[in-house]
Parts: structure tokens; sequence; C-alpha cells
């Protein structure tokens, strides 16, 4: 997310929520290890954790352990990446949000290819993907607070689904994979799609409306729920397969980017937290959608 609509949003009032419950987050990677842009945060089946903009701006980090992260690359000229999502190739795709791209990048040789290229994205920023390899990138425009969405082919093909909508940022594909998620940051609304036989997106409906705050990255555990990085709220909201917003779970951060589900369960949760350049951590009822996907992957990523 651009960092002057983040601040507006950090700057709304904050008030409190009935379902807001306390928990013992902690730091996963404490304070500027990660640069403001941490984001994009995505779990291997070794339990490897993965983040953009690792030490400066442009590159990814891979944190192997609480407290232990380096440098996994670099990426090319002056990319700079935000989402990340693993695909059953087991190639590490990232929104890169500065060329209009959606690079691919081999987990052995660590080479970096451009999956998906389209002139005409504002600048990609977070990416879901199917059971099925179709990939899923909201493309908001921070200038005039509008935004776009668009289906990308396992092939790399590019498809509009829709243009003209208000600052799309967090994407997610349901459990059941029969619905797309997308939210807008600065308009509070997530909306559900219906995803036809070929995994396109159709009959838009809203999910949920937020009264205040920033909504940020998304993602499913196995039982429906949606997780929402509620950027200046400092929560990660979860709501029902039917819109109900069932929990808040209070940060030791405000300003949270993205959530990502690991663990030998999948019952962990990471959250970036962009203030800080840090990751923290807490535990979850359910393991998360992706936790189920990468076990159906036929590839792993290698160690």
């Amino acid at each position: 997310m651009h960092s002057l609509i983040r601040i507006a949003l950090a700057l709304m009032p904050f008030s409190l929520c009935a379902q807001q419950q306390a928990i013992d987050s902690l730091d996963y990677i404490t304070d500027g290890v990660f640069t403001k842009g941490v984001e994009g945060p995505v779990v291997d089946n070794n339990g490897v954790l993965y983040a953009v903009n690792y030490a400066e701006q442009g590159t990814i980090g891979k944190v192997t352990a609480a407290g232990q992260a380096e440098l996994l690359v670099k990426l090319p000229g002056d990319s700079v990446g935000n989402g990340l999502r693993f695909n059953s190739n087991g190639q590490l795709l990232v929104a890169d949000y500065v060329n209009h791209n959606v690079l691919a990048i081999d987990m052995h040789s660590l080479q970096i290819s451009v999956f998906a290229h389209e002139p005409a994205m504002h600048q990609p920023n977070d990416i879901a993907i199917s059971a099925t390899d179709v990939v899923y990138a909201s493309d908001p425009n921070w200038a005039d607070s509008s935004g776009q969405l668009w289906v990308i082919s396992p092939q790399g093909q590019v498809t509009l689904v829709e243009k003209d909508m208000g600052t799309t940022n967090g994407v997610e594909v349901s459990t059941d994979e029969q619905y797309l998620y997308v939210n807008e940051s600065v308009q509070r609304k997530v909306w559900r799609y219906k995803l036809d036989a070929e995994g396109m997106p159709k009959d838009k409906t809203l999910f949920h409306q937020f009264d205040d705050h920033g909504l940020d990255g998304m993602r499913s555990d196995t039982q429906g729920n949606l997780y929402i990085a509620r950027y200046g709220s400092g929560t990660v909201a979860v709501l029902s397969p039917t819109g109900e917003l069932l929990r808040e779970y209070r940060l030791k951060g405000q300003h949270p980017t993205n959530v990502a589900f690991g663990g030998d369960d999948g019952k962990t949760l990471f959250v970036t937290m962009q203030q800080r350049g840090a990751i923290e951590t807490f535990r979850v009822e359910h393991p998360g959608r992706a936790h189920m996907l990468q076990q159906q992957f036929s590839h792993q990523p290698a160690p």
C-alpha cells in the first residue's frame, strides 16, 4: 500500500469493537529487519517464510526460524515486490508493482523470469492463486483511490476482470474454490465474486463493509473464514463464510499489511507490520487454506 494512503488511514479515529480479542502476539522478526515495505508473506512446505523487502527495497527475504532472516534474491533492475504466492510447480510468484509484472522465481536455481506482463496495470499489489494455478491480481491506483482486478491463466495470459473499482488490495480464493474475495482499502469494502468453471470471477456482491480503518492482505482458513489485515487498526479481522465479523485479534503494532498461515499444523499466523519493518505471529484455531493447498501441490519449493 502507498505510504501516504497508509498514513491517512492510520489517522482515522479508532473505535473499539466488542469482538476484539487480546492475544499474545510475538515478534517473529523484530523491528527494522525488513523495510517499511514488508509485505506478501508466504510459507513453503518446509515451513520457511518469505516476505518482500528484506533490509532494502527490491529484495525478498527468507525466514527460517524466529529471529533468523536472510536474503533470498534481489529482484532485477528497479523491480519491487509486493504479494507473493507459490504455484503448483514450486515457483514463487511475485507481484512487481513497479514494472507491471508478475515475476516467477525458480526456487532451485533462483532464476527470475517474467510470468505475466500487462502495461495497462497500475501497480499489481496482492495476488491469490487457485488450486488449478489461476492467479488473481489486485491493481490499485493510490493517486485517485481507484483500482482494477486481473485474472492470469496458468500460461501467463492476462485478462481484465473489472476496472473503475475502489482501491483494490487484498485478494483471496475461498477454501471451496467457489469464490474470489477482493477488498478496497480506502472504501473499506470486501467484495465476493462467484468463480465459473474456468476460474473467471462473475456476479459480484458486497460481502462486508467496515466502518473505519484501511484493509490490506487477506487469507482464508480451512473452515472458510477470511482473515484481513486492518491497517491503522492494529488488528486482524476474521469474517465468517457468510460475511459476519467473528472477532478481531489485536496486534502489538498498528499497521499490519498482510497475513500468511504456517507452522507444522498450519495454525500459526504471520503478520507483516509496515511501520515496524517486522513480522508478528500468533496462533489461531484452524489451519490456513494455503497450508492445505501446498500439501495438494505435487512439487515443493527447495529447502
